[in-house]
């Protein structure tokens, strides 16, 4: 259960405040505006903080692709990499819910923008489908090479955290103009679901944000499994004999 809450409050930290710097700071002027920079250290700096804050509960995946990839490299169980997933979509939403709430106190009101995924006609750089979905897996790919690569055996434990948040970070300045950037599928399912009423197609357009993500983790999953990544043969879980995996992304610990 502690698993489940630490990655409940993760995915909802990394929804309200990576979306809500998105949507908020990009409503804002002057020195209350941020830019594509700003939206992507929003994103990153949270993982940053949530790695360190409950990677050694969770391993802090806080993002079904992660989990999934984590699954493809043998560090979990399915019957974890389910509760993972369902407490991520729950934190998901949950984050989106707020970020809802506060959006609708504004006085002269706003589009209804939970910072929504999505491609084509009208959103962003106006890129179609195709382009979509191979920046979607392709930047998914790296970002669980780095996550599985820096919480190996014999990887820099103690900047595994900062490692993946300034990864998340350049995959946010590389693709924010072609999806919104989304390499989690909570992280699209949250804003989609709670700003359906205004936005029905980023609804519509979830499964791209589901398969593609997938397919890059599961891809970074099996070359780590298979031993063309792996630093290791045999990669030690969390809190077992003296294991040096690192606090973010990494096999959960094991129950006694």
């Amino acid at each position: 259960m502690n698993k489940a809450i630490a990655e409940f409050i993760g995915t909802f930290a990394l929804v309200l405040i990576g979306c809500g710097a998105a949507v908020i700071g990009g409503m804002g002027s002057g020195a209350t505006s941020i830019d594509v920079l700003g939206i992507a250290a929003a994103f990153g700096l949270t993982i940053v903080a949530m790695a360190y804050g409950i990677g050694q509960i969770s391993g802090c995946h806080i993002n079904p692709a992660v989990s999934f990839g984590v699954l493809m490299a043998g560090r979990m169980t399915t019957a974890d990499f389910v509760r993972y997933v369902i407490a991520q979509v729950l934190g998901a939403i949950a984050g989106a819910a707020v970020l809802y709430l506060i959006l609708s106190g504004k006085a002269s009101g706003w589009s209804g923008s939970l910072g929504q995924n999505g491609w084509g006609p009208g959103y962003l750089g106006e890129y179609n489908v195709t382009s979509a979905f191979i920046y979607e897996v392709i930047g998914t790919f790296l970002f669980l090479v780095c996550i599985l690569g820096v919480t190996q055996r014999g990887a820099p434990v103690g900047l595994a955290g900062l490692a993946i948040g300034l990864t998340l970070v350049a995959i946010h300045l590389f693709g924010i103009n072609i999806t919104g950037t989304s390499v989690n599928p909570a992280r699209s399912l949250g804003p989609a679901l709670v700003g359906a009423g205004s936005n029905p197609q980023a609804l519509a357009q979830m499964w791209l944000f589901i398969i593609a993500p997938l397919i890059g983790a599961g891809v970074a999953g099996y070359l780590f499994k298979s031993g063309v990544l792996a630093a290791d043969d045999v990669i030690p879980a969390r809190g077992e004999s003296k294991s040096d995996v690192a606090p973010a992304a990494s096999a959960p610990r094991k129950r006694r």
